[in-house]
């Protein structure tokens, strides 16, 4: 999945879930990396990057991203 993608799912998930879909993600990568699914603790990882960002405003989700 492209940066991209991920920051538009990030951006959906924090519309529609506001500061929950943080904890969300948080738990998600708690459990994927108990269990040993490191590459889906990855994802969830960078997610929860995303969200973070936008929850605190940090990010605009209807603005494009630049990654450097």
């Amino acid at each position: 999945m492209r940066a991209g993608d991920l920051y538009h799912l990030a951006a959906e998930l924090a519309s529609e879930h506001g500061a929950d879909a943080v904890h969300f993600a948080r738990r998600a990568i708690v459990e994927f990396e108990r269990t040993g699914a490191a590459d889906r603790a990855a994802f969830w990882t960078v997610l929860s990057i995303f969200l973070d960002d936008i929850v605190t405003h940090r990010l605009d989700p209807e603005a494009p991203i630049v990654l450097n």
